[in-house]
């Protein structure tokens, strides 16, 4: 090769990789400005006043935890006060204000106690998280009319009874948000979840419509629609017909690191889009697939359903409900329930020693 040729192609392979680290640096000052305008948007939670439905246990605690982290104070509620104890002594360790009430979201007289509550407390809130929720799992032939009530009373009516209760604050300041935690149940109707499913739609139709109506008047409103999580929610799940089979398939993919995300992961994720006053955020790569398929070919998707619903569980005659701790089988025993096992004692799901 001529000497000529080799000084080209040296000044070619030069500026390639002068290139090639321009690009790189370009990439890391953005995530590092990204970081930077996070933290800002962060900074502006400290000495807010947060409330958190279903605080006292799973991705709701962990809520807590991270606005706690930011600087907020915290209140939660849930309907069991042992609960709700070991949550508020868990939140105090942080070195945060918290306030914690007991109360059925479903129940609109107590829920305006609690809002009256919190704010003697903690003052006027600034943040409403609308996480309670109710899971019943089992084909439709085990469910009764009283699930479906039951999932619409606590998913739907226990999101729209605390923003109806919160708003009339919001709206004399002029600012406020509202975030209200859904499921990708509520984009795609699962099999075996059918009152969950329903309930979780009409929780989307109202969040979506509130932002459109609410946003003109200075509060956000933004709708998370989550995937699978690892908060040990298996456990204290209810389950019809095949308990210990219905138990089964829903605590390994509840608990499988392949298609679900980590409690703590996906509560910084909504923080961060509570910040950023984002309309909608979905949780996990799997539930966004989902999602964009069902919206491109519903139909196909609901074939493809209808099969799956045949690799599951029939009835089998059982209309009972029990808890997910009172339906485990050797696989649930296992290893493979390993991380759903450590996040339910992380998040509180069960007791210590349990």
């Amino acid at each position: 090769m001529k000497k000529g040729t080799r000084i080209i192609i040296g000044g070619v392979a030069g500026t390639l990789v002068a290139g090639a680290a321009a690009g790189v640096g370009t990439v890391i000052a953005a995530r590092r400005a990204l970081q930077a305008f996070r933290r800002h948007r962060l900074r502006e939670l400290r000495g807010q006043t947060v409330l958190i439905t279903g605080g006292s246990r799973g991705l709701g605690l962990a809520l807590a935890e991270e606005f706690a982290q930011a600087g907020s104070k915290v209140a939660i509620c849930a309907r069991d006060e042992q609960e709700l104890l070991r949550a508020r002594q868990r939140l105090e360790r942080l070195g945060v204000e918290v306030c914690a009430v007991a109360c059925d979201v479903s129940k609109p007289d107590q829920v305006e106690h609690l809002i009256s509550s919190v704010r003697q407390q903690l003052g006027m809130i600034d943040v409403l998280v609308n996480n309670a929720g109710i899971i019943s799992v089992g084909p439709l032939l085990s469910q009764t009319l009283e699930d479906f009530q039951e999932a619409m009373d606590v998913i739907f009516w226990g999101t729209v009874y605390p923003a109806l209760a919160v708003l009339p604050q919001m709206l004399s300041r002029g600012h406020g948000r509202i975030v209200n935690v859904t499921s990708i149940g509520g984009k795609v109707s699962v099999p075996h979840l059918l009152p969950y499913s329903c309930a979780k739609f009409a929780a989307v139709g109202f969040s979506e419509g509130l932002h459109a109506e609410l946003k003109r008047f200075g509060i956000n409103v933004l709708t998370v629609v989550p995937g699978l999580m690892r908060t040990g929610s298996h456990l204290n799940a209810q389950f019809k017909g095949r308990h210990e089979s219905e138990f089964g398939w829903f605590a390994l993919s509840g608990t499988n690191p392949m298609a679900s995300i980590s409690a703590k992961h996906a509560a910084q994720k909504i923080v961060r889009a509570t910040c950023t006053n984002r309309a909608e955020v979905v949780i996990s790569w799997q539930a966004k697939l989902l999602a964009e398929i069902h919206g491109a070919a519903p139909g196909l998707t609901q074939e493809a359903l209808a099969l799956v619903n045949r690799l599951l569980p029939d009835a089998g005659g059982v209309t009972g409900k029990k808890l997910g701790r009172e339906s485990h089988s050797t696989v649930t025993r296992s290893p493979l329930t390993m991380l759903g096992k450590r996040a339910a004692r992380r998040y509180n799901q069960i007791e210590e020693s349990a």
